[in-house]
């Protein structure tokens, strides 16, 4: 695991404790029980967020909105169970690869 890696699996780790944790003493607590729908819009709201402050090009608000949807990607993946090692494989997967390769090898909807 790479240095970058740690602090987003270090988070991640704190999601999966929250699980259990008491909604009233913990704001990643609540989401998750909240439930898929609250945790849905937060990652839209925050995805949302990330475009204004590009749009904006004030480099420590596009920073600070980016960890907001990092961070909430991240409760995401913990609703479901889903490491972010498996989000790095597949990363490292399509890394080198033309991402017009990359997309003409999904299969079609």
């Amino acid at each position: 695991m790479s240095e970058r890696d740690d602090i987003l699996q270090a988070v991640y780790q704190v999601i999966q404790e929250r699980k259990n944790a008491s909604a009233d003493s913990s704001y990643t607590a609540s989401l998750l029980q909240k439930g898929i729908d609250k945790i849905l819009k937060k990652l839209g709201e925050e995805a949302t967020e990330v475009v204004i402050a590009g749009k904006g090009g004030k480099r420590e608000e596009i920073v600070y909105e980016t960890a907001d949807l990092f961070f909430h990607a991240l409760v995401l993946l913990g609703y479901y169970d889903i490491p972010p090692e498996e989000i790095y494989t597949e990363l490292r997967r399509r890394f080198g690869t033309s991402g017009i390769a990359e997309k003409a090898s999904r299969p079609t909807e």
